[in-house]
């Protein structure tokens, strides 16, 4: 086994301590969804390092991204279903079946634009959907966006008949008070958009 195998058994072992027997009572005590907001949490915070070029910053952030990873992995251990080596493994193989033109003869593609374009075929034909995963606040802006001015607004507010002086800071504001309102009712606020825009796909 090479170094990076050894430190993600050495990882695994630790999260299932953690979650084991006399381990932690944070840890033993969180479920899939009491985990969720952390996930996007770090995935921001991830992206952040990113955009800021500070590698130790960006190692930091990738391992708590890839702890959320390996705390979802181990509660799907504990239940029977896949531990962390089936999600490397799953990923490998899609990684190898979407990549033809590396892994298998007679394929090519030129060109970034190419690989794309490929990609998304190969994902139409496992039955998969097209759209990346997007912040909910950007899945309902392109959603407004797409159906026309209005027809996105919610019941209990009016047509506005201007912007105000400021935009930027009045929505700012409004979305501030908005999530104060979702910690008080212990509520996700980024959870709560994407499951109201999924029930708007629905038709619900």
């Amino acid at each position: 086994m090479g170094r990076i195998g050894e430190a993600v058994e050495a990882l695994a072992a630790v999260i299932a301590r953690l979650r084991g027997p006399g381990g932690c009572p944070w840890d033993r005590a969180q479920t899939h969804a009491s985990l969720a907001p952390y996930l996007l949490e770090e995935a921001y915070e991830a992206a952040a390092a990113l955009e800021a070029g500070d590698p130790d910053r960006l190692k930091e952030e990738l391992g708590d991204l890839l702890l959320q990873v390996a705390l979802h992995a181990q509660i799907e251990s504990e239940a029977g279903r896949f531990d962390l080596a089936d999600v490397a493994d799953f990923l490998r193989e899609k990684l190898i079946r979407r990549h033809p033109h590396v892994f298998a003869e007679g394929t090519a593609a030129r060109t970034p634009a190419e690989v794309r374009e490929r990609w998304e075929e190969l994902k139409r034909k496992e039955g998969k959907g097209l759209e990346l995963a997007l912040p909910a606040l950007v899945a309902a802006r392109k959603r407004i966006q797409a159906r026309g001015a209005g027809q996105g607004l919610h019941p209990y507010l009016s047509p506005p008949e201007g912007p105000p002086p400021d935009p930027e800071g009045e929505l700012g504001r409004l979305l501030f008070a908005v999530c104060s309102l979702a910690h008080c009712w212990g509520v996700e606020p980024e959870l709560a958009l994407k499951r109201h825009l999924e029930r708007l796909e629905g038709g619900g």
